[in-house]
């Protein structure tokens, strides 16, 4: 899949709006019961980066960056300031935000993930594009080093110890991370009457599998 890594300009997502969707297939029964089921395992985020325009200077960097990505040819990386890290909004990274993985002996790749919990039910959304510099790792409650007990691939999350964990050992992570994503759109239409008078325009964009 065509790829770029990078960054849609942070300063332009923040006040942008968005968040996951699901898609549902909802059958009523004759005797008024429903039957539910999806074709998603997974989420799928959708946002509008029109919201966070503030100037005509922001317009021309958004034209930049669109034209960079060739509309919808090439993915780029989001981040959603709603939910952008391992630990809750208020919170730091800890090394022990998150479970991703539990040791057997014999596995030494694990994948960055982030749960999410209500109630008995937990929901576990992979994670394929953390932000470098931010990851911290440990077996337990023991922090690791990185590229002394472990390495990341900041392009797909993989992260590769150096010794297989003894089994029983939990694997656990904190990180900030970004979404994979491409506009929504072929067209960005734009205009500087309009935008003086309040109005921006809207600049889709959907989260992409990587």
């Amino acid at each position: 899949m065509s790829f770029h890594e990078i960054r849609f300009p942070a300063s332009l997502s923040f006040g942008s709006v968005g968040g996951p969707e699901r898609r549902t297939d909802v059958v009523t029964l004759a005797n008024g019961f429903e039957e539910r089921n999806t074709p998603w395992a997974h989420s799928r985020r959708r946002y509008d980066a029109g919201l966070g325009l503030r100037s005509l200077d922001d317009i021309e960097v958004l034209i930049a960056f669109f034209e960079a990505r060739q509309g919808q040819i090439f993915g780029f990386r989001w981040k959603d300031w709603s939910d952008y890290k391992s630990a809750r909004p208020s919170a730091d990274p800890d090394f022990r935000d998150q479970v991703i993985g539990l040791g057997d002996g014999q596995t030494s790749q694990f994948q960055l993930s982030k749960s999410y919990r209500s109630g008995s039910t937990v929901y576990q959304r992979p994670i394929a594009k953390p932000v470098a510099g931010t990851l911290r790792l440990g077996l337990g409650q023991e922090e690791l080093q990185e590229d002394i007990d472990f390495t990341l691939d900041p392009n797909s999350g993989a992260i590769n110890l150096s010794h297989p964990p003894e089994a029983g050992i939990e694997v656990v992570a904190g990180f900030e991370f970004d979404v994979p994503v491409r506009f929504d759109t072929d067209r960005i239409q734009t205009s500087v009457a309009s935008f003086q008078a309040g109005d921006v325009p809207n600049v889709p964009v959907v989260e992409v599998r990587v």
